[in-house]
């Protein structure tokens, strides 16, 4: 059942950008640590770039667990699965990157999507293997509408609230890494 690809068609393309969620999976290099599997929403937060480069608005959140383990080793995989009529999983297995509000290339990557105060970076995955499988086993279900809590949350904290609760909440991983990058450049 399952296939691989050489790259992202334009099928493929238009059944991940359909997909109301997609979920990313990270690991910490070594023996040790936490496997981190995060639930990805928000329309228009994901953008196929090209065949082999995909890319999403990373939103400020209570943990930061991608961004430590892509500083660490850039492994990611993206996976999208149809919870419609039709059966799917899709997966994008790379090497991801995080460009963050304050590197000098965020505002070119930033403008793929909607603005949102709870923007932090955009993580950029460079996509070396494409994949899809049945998905026969996954229920049927139906989007009844998106949460609205997350982006009201953050545009009510300021921007000054939301660099603190990032202080607090991104600056390292549940195993202790490196993650959000606290100090904006003057």
């Amino acid at each position: 059942m399952g296939k691989t690809y050489d790259a992202i068609d334009g099928r493929l393309r238009a059944f991940v950008e359909r997909q109301p969620v997609f979920f990313v999976a990270t690991a910490p290099s070594g023996d040790g640590g936490h496997v981190n599997v995060s639930p990805k929403g928000l329309a228009d937060t994901f953008a196929v770039v090209d065949e082999h480069t995909v890319a999403y608005l990373d939103l400020t959140a209570s943990g930061a667990e991608t961004i430590a383990h892509l500083r660490q080793n850039g492994r990611i995989t993206l996976m999208f699965c149809s919870f419609e009529r039709t059966p799917n999983v899709v997966r994008f297995h790379g090497r991801g990157r995080v460009v963050t509000v304050y590197d000098d290339d965020f505002a070119t990557w930033a403008n793929r999507f909607p603005a949102n105060p709870a923007a932090r970076a955009v993580i950029v995955v460079d996509v070396e293997r494409v994949s899809d499988s049945c998905g026969y086993a996954l229920p049927l279900l139906s989007l009844d509408e998106e949460r609205d809590l997350l982006t009201p949350n953050m545009e009510r904290r300021g921007p000054d609230g939301v660099l603190a609760y990032r202080v607090q909440k991104n600056r390292t991983s549940i195993d202790g890494l490196p993650a959000f990058d606290q100090d904006p450049v003057p």
